[in-house]
């Protein structure tokens, strides 16, 4: 199932959300300039790699396994990796379907928090997602990129926020491919079980930031919600 749109007008720009999707979309791009070698050097430079978090050492000079090549000193103190990591992403599908997801749900809960909360709460989720990774696997080498955990937090806030919100879905089955409008719980609830289901299954996706950005973000999504005005009841006979 491939999500098109929501049905969710929102009363507020999302400047927050073009300028997530701007800045990912722009260090994408400058990778694509890179060369082979290159891109790899410039991801492990900027990924979070676990063994790092968890041992408090970079790993600059130690061998690449299955490689000639040393890992490269990284731009920034690997802690902060934890941050850069967000904006990197390993090819056109991995970009594509988080920008995509991005644009159709981000919109939304930056409507519903500000710009500000919700700047700080794509991050915090990001983080949430990037360190319950890194428990899930405290001594892996493999550079962990993307904003799926981030994007998994915004998922989650959506689901708590607006469940019965209708989105426009492209359903492929075998031969068969259809538009229907399906309410966000059967999505996003579908798309937390895939996660589920597909923990252990490889395929270089790290299934546990996912599913820890989605957790996250449904916990933390009250605590960033911007407050609304408190209503007054009158009744007829001017008493509140």
């Amino acid at each position: 199932m491939i999500p098109l749109k929501d049905d969710n007008p929102t009363s507020t720009g999302p400047v927050v959300t073009i300028c997530l999707l701007g800045i990912n979309v722009a260090i994408f791009l400058f990778q694509l300039l890179l060369s082979a070698t290159g891109e790899q050097i410039f991801i492990f430079k900027t990924a979070a790699i676990p063994y790092e978090l968890t041992h408090f050492t970079d790993r600059t000079q130690l061998p690449i396994p299955g490689t000639n090549y040393a890992y490269p000193e990284a731009f920034l103190p690997f802690p902060l990796t934890l941050f850069s990591a967000m904006f990197i992403h390993g090819g056109f599908t991995h970009i594509g379907s988080n920008m995509l997801y991005l644009w159709i749900f981000g919109n939304n809960i930056e409507d519903a928090m500000g710009h500000v909360r919700f700047f700080f709460f794509y991050l915090i989720t990001g983080l949430a997602a990037t360190l319950v990774h890194v428990v899930s696997d405290p001594d892996s080498t493999v550079p962990m990129i993307g904003a799926s955990g981030a994007i998994a937090g915004v998922l989650g806030a959506y689901l708590v926020l607006y469940p019965h919100a209708r989105i426009k879905t492209l359903v492929i089955l075998i031969i068969i491919v259809q538009i229907v409008h399906i309410p966000a719980v059967l999505l996003l609830g579908f798309w937390f079980l895939m996660q589920v289901l597909n923990v252990g299954g490889g395929g270089g996706v790290a299934w546990y930031a996912h599913i820890g950005g989605f957790l996250a973000g449904m916990f933390l999504v009250r605590r960033f919600e911007r407050p609304r005005p408190r209503r007054i009841w009158i009744d007829p006979r001017g008493e509140r």
